[in-house]
C-alpha cells in the first residue's frame, strides 16, 4: 500500500468520507486544503442518469460562465471580410482563413478555442484530423460554428466551457478558481446546471440529475448536497 505523503494526510484529517457537503462549506474547504505553489482550478463532475452509448441520450453544449473560468483564453475565428473585421474588432487573437488553416497544417497552434463562420467550414473541414484529437473542431452545437462570429468571440473570451457526456454518463467541466469566493463558484455552477437541465434529452428517463462533485487540481473531490444548488 502507498504511503500517503504529509499533504494528503492533512486533506484527508479535513475531509469527511461520504459526506454531501453544502455547496458554500465544499468551496471554503477546497480553498482551505490548497497548499501548491499555483492558483489550482475548481472542476464539477455531474452524474447524469443517461446512456451515452445512445445518440438520443447524448448531452452536449456550451454554457458561458457569469463570473469567468479565471484564464485568459486565446480564439482563432476562420472568417473573411466584414466578418473577419467582426472578429478582430471583438477581440480575437487570430483571424484568417486559409492562410490559418496551413499555419494550423504546419503545426501552428496557439489558441483555445477555434471559431468559425458558417461559409469558412469548407477549408476548415480540411482540419478535422488536427483539430478533431484536441477538442477543437468548431461545431455549432458548442456555439464555434456561429453567423455571429462576434458574439461567440465575445462568450468564449467571456468565459464559455463547453461539455458533454463522457463515459458512464458523466459531465467534465472547469467552473473557475480556488480563489474564487463561494459565491461566485456556485453562480458559475449554477449556470452549468440550468443549462444541463435545458439539454435533457427526452429519451432519458428516471433521475436525471443524480450527483454532483467538485474538486480542485491537485485536491479532493466533494460530493455536494445538491438541496445547497439551484439546479
Amino acid at each position: 500500500m502507498a504511503r500517503l505523503t504529509k499533504r494528503q494526510k492533512a486533506i484527508a484529517a479535513k475531509v469527511k468520507p461520504n459526506h454531501a457537503y453544502p455547496a458554500t462549506e465544499a468551496f471554503e474547504l477546497l480553498k482551505e486544503v490548497s497548499s501548491v505553489k499555483f492558483v489550482e482550478s475548481v472542476d464539477v463532475a455531474v452524474q447524469l442518469g443517461v446512456d451515452p452509448r445512445r445518440s438520443d441520450q447524448m448531452v452536449r453544449g456550451a454554457t458561458v460562465l457569469p463570473h469567468g473560468t479565471g484564464k485568459s483564453v486565446r480564439v482563432a475565428v476562420f472568417a473573411q471580410g466584414a466578418n473577419a473585421e467582426a472578429a478582430t474588432a471583438a477581440g480575437a487573437d487570430i483571424v484568417g482563413f486559409e492562410d490559418l488553416a496551413a499555419e494550423i497544417k504546419q503545426g501552428r497552434m496557439d489558441f483555445d478555442v477555434v471559431i468559425a463562420s458558417p461559409d469558412a467550414m469548407r477549408v476548415v473541414g480540411q482540419l478535422g484530423q488536427v483539430l478533431g484529437p484536441r477538442g477543437l473542431m468548431p461545431n455549432p452545437k458548442v456555439g464555434t460554428v456561429a453567423v455571429d462570429v462576434a458574439g461567440a468571440v465575445r462568450n468564449a473570451k467571456a468565459g464559455q466551457v463547453r461539455y458533454r457526456t463522457e463515459k458512464g454518463g458523466i459531465i467534465h467541466c472547469t467552473i473557475g478558481k480556488v480563489d474564487f469566493t463561494p459565491e461566485n463558484l456556485i453562480g458559475n455552477l449554477n449556470a452549468l446546471l440550468a443549462d444541463l437541465n435545458k439539454a435533457k434529452p427526452s429519451a432519458a428517463k428516471g433521475i436525471y440529475m443524480q450527483r454532483v462533485s467538485v474538486s480542485s487540481t491537485m485536491g479532493p473531490g466533494l460530493m455536494l448536497d445538491m438541496s445547497t444548488l439551484s439546479a
